[in-house]
């Protein structure tokens, strides 16, 4: 039976580290029980988390990604007082910090659907939906994954990278809020040299409440993905 169940958990500022090794717990929590009921008649229901966070700055790297995509060497992250991971999802360089909304979906798929793709630009409609909440109309570009605003100057306004094994997810997105943009400017944004990045703030000119944005970005995914929230 599909569990649609979905605990949200709010870790609010939260060191990088940390939060990945908390993700990491609650990922294996479901794939052990997984690999268990491979074996049971009855089968175990499966639990499914999602996480919202802040970081500090810090930048990351994914499987695919390149280490000349990131601009400053150790004395340069010292100096912004940022950090650096080389991390197990997909994607190139991204930077996370405060006043950018983090996203970490721990599904088991199984209990809502077994298909990645439709996973993604599930993620990707949810934040499209919430930039239309505060007037911004956000979208995608063919062969890019995130959400963008797509004019005549293509902005990125949120970063996607996942990982998955067994149809359970991990990692997810980070929506760009009132964040410090100039940050963006130690990387090449997720590999992509030729495009800029954004956030809701500087979209609208106009200050942006984090918990609101929050608020409509859980209501919309909970809509999406038909969970059951608690």
């Amino acid at each position: 039976m599909k569990n649609k169940k979905v605990e949200y958990i709010d870790l609010g500022l939260i060191d990088y580290k940390e939060a990945w090794d908390f993700q990491e717990e609650y990922f294996k929590k479901i794939v052990d029980i997984k690999i268990e009921n491979r074996t049971l008649d009855t089968k175990i229901t499966t639990p499914n988390y999602l996480i919202f966070c802040q970081h500090p700055h810090v930048f990351t790297l994914g499987k695919s990604g390149k280490i000349e995509n990131l601009l400053v060497d150790e004395q340069g992250l010292e100096e912004k007082e940022a950090s650096f991971y080389k991390i197990n999802r997909g994607g190139d360089i991204t930077y996370h910090g405060p006043g950018q909304l983090v996203v970490y979906p721990i599904l088991d798929l199984d209990n809502f659907f077994t298909d990645i793709h439709k996973y993604m630009r599930l993620l990707e409609e949810a934040v499209i939906l919430t930039c239309a909440d505060f007037g911004v109309t956000a979208g995608r570009i063919e062969g890019l994954t995130g959400v963008w605003i797509n004019d005549v100057n293509p902005r990125k306004i949120c970063a996607m990278g996942v990982k998955s094994s067994r149809w359970v997810t991990m990692h997810g997105l980070a929506l760009n809020v009132n964040t410090d943009l100039s940050y963006f400017g130690n990387i090449v944004p997720c590999g992509i040299d030729d495009k800029a990045v954004t956030s809701l703030e500087n979209e609208t000119k106009l200050p942006v409440n984090q918990t609101e944005v929050a608020e409509k970005l859980k209501k919309h995914l909970a809509e999406l993905f038909e969970m059951e929230l608690y």
